[in-house]
């Protein structure tokens, strides 16, 4: 794989979309924290395929999951 998922941690929602659709890829931070807190962040690249990871990125409402190249 040589694009890398990023999110923007300044538009994230907290909605938890991508998590539920890639856990492989996606975590939520300060998972025993207040949950309006919680931003998503990829901690595994190479967890699950492009497809899986577009499938996420397309159902994120705040459309804050992009490739780095």
């Amino acid at each position: 794989m040589s694009r890398i998922p990023v999110v923007d941690q300044d538009e994230c929602i907290s909605c938890e979309v991508c998590v539920s659709i890639c856990p492989e890829v996606f975590r939520m931070q300060g998972e025993g924290d207040d949950h309006h807190h919680h931003k998503s962040f990829v901690y595994n690249p190479t967890g699950a395929s492009e497809e899986k990871i577009e499938q996420a990125m397309d159902n994120c409402p705040a459309a804050c999951i992009h490739w780095q190249d």
